[in-house]
């Protein structure tokens, strides 16, 4: 199976340039699945379900959430009615939407895709390893599901490596998201799972992790609240991961990076 993960999507930047690159890539990379995370694409905070649906019919499978899931409240009523977004896992019990989805190709192959957030640094939800754990135990990578892909959204790295060696051989891909900042480490654990620490984020990189340079800088300067942040309008980059997997045991076989456009460093898998 031949997966592509897009980091996290930031403002208008961000998901013009997923729509407008993601059909193309789904053809000459021969993609079957693609799992986006789309957390910050309205305004840079949240999803909107119309965003949501522009994001689908562009060639996105699933979208991933995390920290700013509920920022956009009209998310909130409409999420429960669309399978294809999902929530970290670990939420509390009776939280609207589900952690993970199931995903049938157009050939019958399974994909299970499972969204958790860390708990280092951020909100203090439910043990995300527990969360994955429990998913797992009705599924079966190689066996009753041919692909596994777990976006982990945290800011602790030690928490994201700790979370692709509990999942090494159970998973087909552990990826991280929420820094915005591509890292240099896509690699296969021992055991035959993909890993990146951070996908990196599909916006404009001229600017402080997706926001205006200006005032998110004055916010480290005077210590003192200022205006909103708003993301920055700029050429975006493209950043995320692809990973080849064997459909008999559902782990990778290739991964690479993938960067396009705007300031970063073009890079394209090749296989």
């Amino acid at each position: 199976m031949r997966i592509l993960f897009l980091g996290d999507i930031v403002g208008r930047a961000g998901r013009e340039a997923v729509m407008a690159s993601l059909p193309g890539l789904r053809r000459t990379l021969r993609l079957d699945l693609v799992v986006v995370n789309g957390e910050n694409a309205s305004h840079g905070f949240g999803l909107s379900p119309a965003i949501a649906q522009d994001l689908f019919a562009a060639g996105a499978d699933i979208v991933t959430l995390g920290n700013h899931a509920w920022d956009r409240k009209d998310l909130i009523g409409h999420i429960d009615a669309e399978p294809r977004i999902i929530r970290p896992a670990n939420y509390p019990p009776g939280t609207p939407g589900q952690g993970s989805a199931l995903v049938t190709l157009v050939d019958g192959r399974k994909a299970l895709v499972i969204n958790v957030m860390g708990r280092q640094f951020m909100d203090a939800l439910d043990d995300p390893f527990r969360a994955v754990a429990d998913i797992l135990a009705r599924h079966r990578l190689g066996v009753t599901v041919q692909a596994v892909v777990v976006d982990i959204h945290a800011e602790a790295s030690s928490e994201k490596w700790a979370m692709g060696h509990v999942l090494d051989g159970r998973a087909s891909l552990v990826v991280g998201t929420h820094t915005h900042t591509p890292t240099a480490d896509h690699r296969i654990l021992p055991g035959g799972t993909a890993f990146q620490t951070d996908a990196g984020m599909c916006g404009d990189y001229d600017s402080v992790i997706g926001m205006g340079k200006d005032a998110a800088i004055a916010r480290f300067l005077r210590r003192m609240p200022g205006e909103r942040l708003q993301p920055a309008e700029g050429q975006a980059s493209l950043a995320g991961i692809m990973v080849e997997t064997d459909d008999a045991t559902g782990l990778a076989r290739r991964v690479a990076p993938l960067r396009m456009g705007g300031l970063l460093a073009p890079t394209t898998p090749d296989f």
